[in-house]
Order: structure tokens, then sequence, then C-alpha cells
């Protein structure tokens, strides 16, 4: 490399990595679209899994919950820990050793014979995932020079855009011709192809000086991360925040991660620098990551049961119907760099922040009869909010950390957007099943106590119970109907006020505009060498 003056550029990154650095990148997102599109998958083929024998394995609605949140557990759980190893032992090797075991989790979970089996091998994918996805952040921070690191980021976090758009119409096509397990079987080619790929393109990096190893600060992040999550998902599944069993692991969880954050600020050898959390741009991002996806998973969570239950489409049509978020945020997330750096991130953020929460709160003005191309518009709406929201957040998390501590930083915006993440679906889960549940049982007096009990679960268990009394259940789906959108109204303005409060962390503290230095030479202005791939 060299600028426009002829004397060569100062680079840490070798010049045969510097050149490869955009193949580098598709493989990085090959990596991290199987984590993401398996997730989206999954919410399409919910029904389909809690039907009976041969169609389904006839989860329940807590086996289904648990089917998602084991792996969310595990994967939360570890995250940090991943991100480290890969700091120490090289983010090439945890690359391959997480994909490798995701594929196997997958294979394994495609042929659950049971919703326990289910359950554990989603938790072997959670696993795996722990390592996929802060070593993908953590090589794009080591392959790219930091100008051109906002770019890099922004097509990035697009590939996450591109899994909510291929999962659920895959999945809603392997469901119309398959059965169940092929949503699980189709990520083992997926993986092949991409350790293919990353033994052939990626290089291997890692932190030159990682220090002493801090054995007592990874342990108590992964019990205090395990404990907290866990008493959120628990929270969830119960829709009772006040219960024992929930309170006990959340505050044992937060009482450990306060112990975490002693000991770090104590120890020689931190596994990871918590005063970076002094500095209010980073907090506020990570605050923001937290925010947005405690908002947009709770909504994503029911929002499928909304398009099949009460609108009576398709798995397939369902995911047709989510295309236009991923669209939105294919086209914006990589250009977002450029709107940031006209008005700034905090600007830039605020507006997306207030778009998601717009979006969010339509939800509450749709009915059973909503126009389809209003819904596309709400999606489009809330995937363009998300699009310059995502990359600048995530620029502002990881350029705040030396380039050989991608690994920790990566691992800091996955755990915050995890742990929102956990957070989202338990509460707004919560709020919509105890709204639902106090609406249904009016309509449930008729029925067998024990009938009664189980029909007032959810949606889904009340239209069975309909079901099997023929014409005389009809009402009870109507009722089931009403309720559900009486729930989901209630649910979607708790989650446009999150993504409010996100707005107003984010005009807060988010820093402006950057003065433009006017001898700064941009990446595109500089000659390409002799042979570089641009």
């Amino acid at each position: 490399m060299s600028t426009p003056s002829g004397a060569p550029a100062v680079s840490s990154i070798p010049e045969a990595v510097h050149r490869r650095r955009w193949a580098i990148l598709v493989v990085l997102m090959f990596s991290l679209l199987i984590v993401v599109l398996d997730n989206s998958i999954l919410n399409v083929a919910v029904k389909t899994i809690a039907s009976p024998s041969p169609t389904g394995i006839g989860a329940t609605q807590s086996e289904l919950e648990w089917a998602i949140n084991s792996y969310t557990l595990v994967f939360a759980g570890l995250l940090f820990t991943a991100g480290l190893l890969g700091d120490r032992l090289g983010r090439k090797k945890v690359l391959l050793f997480g994909i490798t075991l995701f594929g196997i989790g997958s294979a394994l979970a495609a042929m659950s014979g049971s919703p326990g089996q289910l359950i554990t091998w989603r938790a072997l994918m959670g696993f795996g995932a722990a390592f996929v996805m802060p070593a993908t952040l953590a090589v794009l921070m080591n392959v790219f020079e930091r100008d051109e690191q906002p770019k890099a980021i922004g097509i990035w976090a697009g590939s996450v855009g591109l899994g909510i758009a291929i999962g659920p119409i895959t999945g809603g096509l392997l469901l119309e011709h398959f059965w169940w397990g092929s949503i699980f079987l189709v990520n083992v080619p997926v993986v092949i192809i991409a350790l293919v790929a990353m033994v052939l393109l990626v290089p291997d990096s890692k932190d030159p000086k990682p220090g002493r190893l801090d054995p007592i600060g990874v342990v108590l992040s992964i019990i205090g991360l395990v404990l907290l999550v866990y008493g959120i998902i628990r929270g969830g599944e119960l829709a009772d925040f006040t219960d024992v069993t929930v309170l006990l692991p959340v505050i044992g969880g937060l009482a450990v991660l306060v112990v975490f954050v002693l000991h770090e600020k104590r120890s020689a050898s931190p596994a990871i620098d918590v005063s970076y959390f002094k500095k209010p741009a980073f907090s506020a991002a990570v605050a923001a990551i937290a925010l947005i996806f405690f908002a947009l998973m709770g909504v994503t969570f029911f929002s499928a049961f909304y398009m099949q239950s009460v609108r009576g489409y398709s798995a397939l049509q369902s995911g047709l119907l989510i295309l236009p978020l991923a669209v939105a945020q294919m086209l914006f997330a990589p250009r977002a760099r450029i709107v940031v750096a006209r008005f700034g991130a905090r600007a830039v953020c605020t507006a997306g922040m207030l778009a998601v929460a717009v979006g969010l709160a339509a939800f509450a003005l749709f009915d059973a009869d909503t126009p389809v191309w209003l819904m596309c518009v709400v999606f489009f709406v809330q995937g363009t909010g998300m699009a310059h929201v995502m990359p600048p957040v995530t620029v502002a998390v990881m350029q705040a950390l030396p380039r050989e501590k991608a690994g920790s930083g990566s691992a800091v915006n996955n755990t915050f957007r995890q742990v929102g993440g956990a957070l989202g679906i338990a509460v707004l889960g919560s709020v919509l099943s105890t709204v639902y549940r106090g609406d249904i049982e009016n309509h449930l007096g008729a029925l067998p106590s024990g009938a009664r009990d189980a029909a007032g679960e959810s949606i889904e268990a009340t239209l069975a119970i309909a079901e099997k009394l023929g014409p005389k259940g009809a009402p009870l789906v109507t009722a089931a109907h009403d309720a559900f959108m009486s729930a989901m109204h209630v649910t979607a303005l708790g989650s446009a006020a999150v993504a409010l409060v996100g707005t107003v962390v984010v005009a807060l503290w988010l820093p402006g505009r950057e003065p433009v230095a006017p001898k700064a030479v941009r990446e595109e202005e500089r000659p390409a060498p002799a042979g570089a791939e641009r």
C-alpha cells in the first residue's frame, strides 16, 4: 500500500492478507450466516415442532422455549470466554472448532426423537456458535485497516439481515417438502463449505502479548452469565419474576458479575479492562446493542404466532413477510458509515432507534385483517432503523479496544446482544403470556379443569383444544384470536418503550460528528499496488 506521494503507508497487516481481505470477509459472513440462519429458521418452525408425531415431536410451549433458550443460555454464557480464548490461542483455531461443533450439533438435532433430545443438541449448537460469532468480528478487525473497518463491519452486520431473510424462507420451503429435522440438517453442507473456505483463506491471528491467564475471571464470567441468563429465561417461562427460582439465579448471577468486575479491576492481568466502561461512548454503544435486541427479539418471537396462528399463513408465507426487514438491513447496513460520516453517530443512531420504536409501536395497531403491504412497510422501517444502529455502535465498541484485544471486544459486543435478546424474549414473552391468560380465562369456564389449564397456556394450546371440540370450538377460536391480539398490542407498546429508552441513551452519550482532518487520505484515493484486489 502507498500514499499518493509514493511514500509507503504504515500497515500492520501483511500485504498478502490485505489483498484477499474482501474474500476473507465473505467467508466470515458465510460463517456468521449459519448461526443467524439457524435461529431464524427455528422461529418459523415452532408450530410444526409443537405438532404431534409424525409431523413434529409434540413439544409443549415450555419445551419450545427451552429449545430456543438452551441455545441462548450456553451461547451467552460462553461468548466472553470464547472471545478470550480466540485472543490467546488464535482466532482461526477457535473459529474452526466452533463451526465444526455447530455442524455436529445440527446433525444430532435433526435426528432428535423427543423434545429433551432437541433441547440437548441445541445446547451443543450454542456451545459451537459461542466460538463462531466473536471470532468472525475479531478476524475482521485484524484483516482490515482502521479506515476500512466501518465499511467491513457494515457489510458484516448486513449479513445478519441476509440470514433473517434466508432463514424463514428456507425453513418454510423445507417444512413444506421435508420433515421438521431438515431445518437443522441443512446446516451440515453449509458448515462443510465454510470449513474448507476457512482453511484456505482465513489467516490466523492472536494477541502477541496475552499476559498471564486469568482463570478466576473466566470462571466468574461463565458462572455469572449462566446464572443471570437462566434466571431471566426461568422468569419468562413462569411469567413471574418474583418466584424464588427466578430471583435466586438472577441475584446470584448479578452478585457473581459484581465480584468479576471487582476482580478484574484489581487483577494485574485482567481478562477485560473494565475501565473501558467509564467511556460514555463505549457504555452507550453496548447499552444500545442490548436495548435494541431486547425490544426486537420479543417481537420476533410473538410475530411468528401472529402470522401463523392468527393470520393463518404458512411457515413459508411468514418467512416471506419478514423479507422487507432483511432487505432493508442488507441495503442500508453497508452504507451506514457514509451517513455517520456526514451527520455523526449520535444523530444517525438516534434516528435509527426512533425508527425501530415506531416500527414496534405499529404492531399495537395491527389486527387480524391488517393489509399485507402495511405489514411489509413496518418491517422495512424496522430493518432500516436497525441498519443505522448496529454498524455504528459495533464500530464504537470494536475501535475502543486495541486490535490485539479484538476477541474480547467482540465478546463484549455479542454478550450484551445475547443477554438483551434473552431478556427481551423472557420479559416480553411473560407479558404476552400474562395478558393472554387473563383475557382467555373468561372463555374457558365450560372446559374440564385439566383442559382449562392446558388451554390457557398459549394461543396454540387454546386452538388445539378448540379443534378437538369440532364445530363447538368456533367461539373459542375467535376468543383466542381476540385475546392474542390484545396481548400482542400490550407487548408491542412495551417493546417500543424499551426502544425509546435506547433512543435516549444514544442521543445523550454517543459522540456527535467528528471533525474531518483536511490532510486525511481516504483508502479509496490510494493507488492500489500491482496485483492487489480492490
